[in-house]
């Protein structure tokens, strides 16, 4: 346990910008950092788990949720809501463990608000026609309207703290890594 507390890192994008690739890549090589997992009312995919990827609630659930101030901060994306758990956040942010959420560009902005040491990170794609590409290649639907909201949460990224563009995992990940150590080394915690 730290005397210092953690740093809260917000990772946002767009979808298909290789986000959860990035952060699963980090937090296996990084154990000073834990995931904060989100609740969603959409279904669950078959390669999802309950409890790992998200929790997966009702959508009464999740309103009494909201009702009882259970977010940090909750959203409503194409007809889902998403929230993000106001205690697995601050409990290991006490404790000196830095945290990372994978949220959406509003709900990130909304953290940055309510915690402002938040340290925000964009993941982009060099372009939107690698991004159709990418979503395409994920076998999504409805990409002109995901494509719409794309154009919104690109509009946002210069309000980030960094931005990060995934042309390739490797170079992306190498860059993601080199911002989450110079926080900490800004802060004196690079070797707790």
């Amino acid at each position: 346990m730290s005397n210092k507390p953690g740093h809260l890192f917000v990772v946002s994008g767009p979808s298909g910008t290789g986000k959860s690739s990035i952060i699963e890549m980090f937090l296996n090589e990084d154990k000073r950092s834990c995931f904060s997992v989100s609740y969603t009312t959409r279904t669950k995919r078959d390669h999802e788990v309950d409890g790992r990827d998200y929790r997966f609630v009702d959508a009464d659930r999740f309103q009494a949720m909201v009702g009882q101030g259970e977010f940090l901060e909750w959203e409503n994306v194409h007809g889902h809501f998403y929230g993000t758990p106001r205690t697995e956040v601050l409990r290991p942010l006490s404790e000196g463990t830095d945290v990372i959420l994978d949220i959406d560009v509003k709900g990130a902005l909304t953290v940055k608000e309510q915690w402002p040491e938040a340290v925000l990170i964009f993941i982009d794609t060099p372009s939107p026609e690698e991004l159709v590409k990418r979503l395409s290649a994920r076998g999504e639907k409805e990409i002109e309207r995901r494509m719409q909201r794309v154009r919104e949460e690109v509009a946002s990224k210069g309000l980030f703290t960094y931005v990060v563009v995934n042309d390739t995992l490797k170079r992306a990940y190498t860059e993601f890594k080199s911002i989450i150590a110079d926080i900490r080394r800004q802060h004196g915690q690079d070797n707790r």
